[in-house]
């Protein structure tokens, strides 16, 4: 007996927070790295070294198979600091109003964008309990806490006898300044890239960014050593989404979407570990607290996989919705063999105008050897005027997701069953992305906070509606269209236009008209663009009248809808032009960029 218990000692002292309410003496760290994938030592990279962070992995767990439910730097951190779905807690557009500077002083919308009092972030949960709480330094979040939600940046301001709970936010593959170590001509891009020079050194400088945040997290580790707290801590490593290129960060593939994760428990607990299951990064938020004694409240929706008890997941989720000033409504659910991604504006390409990723250089090159016919039909993929609504694939014999699978009729019964558990994930999780965001941002303000609002209404059936009218349209399904335009819900009717000036429906200007009075601003831009879809341009002008409207987000969605009209809009240079002072960043830059064409 006494053997048994002696064998069982270790496991229980993991384990002990987790059977109480009591503050343990546990400190958590998060180390949390920009816009790179899992290419480092431990996780099979060759070209470079990253001895720190390879000792960690073998000093703790290594996570095969760890995901962010979020593709992008802010909506993936709303999501970590509240272990909640960034599409539950209404903050899933990147760089909403509010954020960065980026929303221009549209102050009658603030209120909704506040964290309601009954959500406690996890920063402030280990506040509460008496830790001492850092972040060094990045604090992009989608939202407005109601309180102040660290004592400052520097952990070792702690007294001695207080936990910390540390965040270091680390530039990671942002770093493109970094000691040249990869050799670009060992580069192997991955099949969807071309095997071009200035991608192969782009790819390297990305592999010494690496490096240079091996050493970060060396020195972090030592401090922490030092600080004699090492032994004490429970380090949590990942990073915010993939790696910053065309098929990567802001998109659901693999590359965007799949990440590295490695954690050291107190005292060397479970050491040289490797975990094959699903996670997602919203865990650590479950993990961290239990770790700490402190109760994980129901709201929180990431589960606690060091738990005893734990039971692994079938599936993980992911979405991406507008990043900057591109709007965009993707979804994806994967299980341990097959991905699944719905492209709920299959109307509109993958590579959609966007400041920030076209004033990239390998961007710039890949767009310049597509006009040169020099991409292969994998490569040039993300250019179709058009998305597929559906893509599955098996990631087991096609790791790179060059084959869709959707069409295939021998996988019928695996896609039907992909599709069954993201719409019903969709629903029990309350996602708000198919809300059109101007709409969204009227709900918010009228319901006092976004998340309250659904949280208080059962939208299940409205999630179900809004995707029967997007797969409607995507058939080409008039009648349905039409009948969707007569709905007292606004975001149906917003839908049902987009996809009747898609379809270039018959008899649809009638409907398409009445809509054009339509008292929700974001349902009249809607149809006005369906409108000069159809051949009446006289409806540039109303999409150029709402360039002003008080919701900023209406003027954004106009200032889009006038672009993919191509060169129509340029009878309005002047009124467009004029939205290049807006107080709205990403509506500035639509104007810009149009602007500068028609000069």
């Amino acid at each position: 007996m006494k053997f048994i218990l002696s064998l069982l000692a270790p496991f229980s002292l993991l384990c002990s927070p987790l059977l109480g309410a009591d503050r343990t003496n546990v400190n958590v760290v998060w180390i949390v790295i920009e816009d790179a994938s899992a290419h480092i030592g431990c996780y099979g990279e060759t070209l470079i070294e990253t001895p720190n962070i390879d000792r960690m992995a073998r000093e703790g767990i290594r996570c095969k198979n760890a995901f962010v439910t979020s593709p992008v730097c802010s909506s993936s951190r709303s999501a970590m600091v509240s272990g909640m779905y960034q599409t539950t807690l209404g903050v899933h557009n990147h760089r909403s109003q509010t954020s960065s500077g980026k929303g221009g002083g549209n102050a009658n919308y603030y209120d909704s964008y506040k964290v309601p009092k009954s959500v406690k972030l996890i920063p402030e949960l280990f506040r509460d309990a008496g830790y001492f709480v850092t972040n060094k330094s990045k604090t992009d979040y989608n939202f407005i806490p109601t309180s102040k939600l660290y004592h400052g940046s520097d952990w070792k301001k702690a007294p001695a006898d207080q936990p910390i709970f540390a965040q270091f936010q680390l530039s990671g593959g942002k770093n493109r300044k970094a000691k040249s170590q990869a050799d670009p001509d060992k580069v192997v891009l991955p099949p969807y890239y071309p095997a071009h020079p200035t991608l192969r050194q782009d790819w390297a400088k990305y592999l010494d960014s690496w490096v240079k945040t091996d050493e970060e997290v060396g020195r972090i580790l030592e401090d922490l050593k030092k600080g004699g707290r090492l032994d004490s801590t429970a380090v949590f490593l990942w990073t915010d989404h993939g790696v910053s290129h065309l098929r990567g960060k802001q998109f659901l593939y693999e590359e965007g979407i799949r990440v590295p994760m490695i954690i050291r428990l107190p005292k060397k607990q479970r050491v040289g570990k490797e975990r094959d299951d699903l996670l997602e990064h919203i865990d650590v938020a479950a993990c961290s607290l239990k770790l700490a004694g402190i109760k994980i409240p129901n709201y929180v929706q990431g589960r606690d996989f060091l738990a005893a008890d734990y039971k692994p997941r079938k599936f993980v989720f992911a979405a991406r919705d507008r990043c900057d000033e591109t709007v965009d409504v993707l979804r994806c659910v994967r299980d341990s063999r097959y991905k699944y991604v719905r492209n709920f504006m299959s109307h509109v390409p993958h590579a959609q105008p966007s400041q920030y990723k076209d004033g990239k250089k390998i961007l710039q090159v890949i767009r310049g050897l597509r006009k040169e016919g020099k991409l292969n039909e994998q490569q040039s993929r993300p250019f179709a005027p058009r998305r597929p609504p559906e893509e599955l694939y098996d990631l087991q014999t096609d790791p790179h997701e060059l084959v869709n699978l959707a069409t295939d009729p021998t996988h019928r019964d695996r896609l039907a069953t992909m599709r069954k558990a993201l719409h019903q994930r969709m629903t029990e999780t309350r996602d708000m992305g198919l809300i059109p965001e101007p709409i969204l941002e009227d709900v918010g303000r009228e319901a006092g906070n976004k998340y309250l609002a659904f949280l208080k209404t059962d939208h299940s059936k409205q999630t179900r509606r809004l995707i029967e009218v997007i797969t409607a349209g995507e058939a080409n399904e008039a009648a349905k269209l039409l009948d969707f335009a007569k709905s007292a819900d606004p975001s149906t009717r917003y839908w049902a236009a987009v996809w009747l000036g898609v379809n270039k429906t018959a008899k649809s200007k009638s409907t398409l008209l009445k809509l054009t009075s339509d008292t929700v601003p974001a349902v009249r831009v809607a149809a006005a663009q369906a409108l000069c879809k159809l051949g009446d341009m006289d409806y540039l002008k109303r999409l150029v009248e709402h360039i002003k409207d008080p919701n900023l987000l209406v003027g954004m969605f106009a200032l889009r809808a006038i672009e993919e009209l191509g060169d129509a809009g340029k009878v309005h240079r002047e009124a467009i032009a004029a939205a290049q002072k807006s107080k709205y960043e990403f509506s500035r830059r639509i104007a810009r960029r149009l602007t500068g064409k028609w000069r």
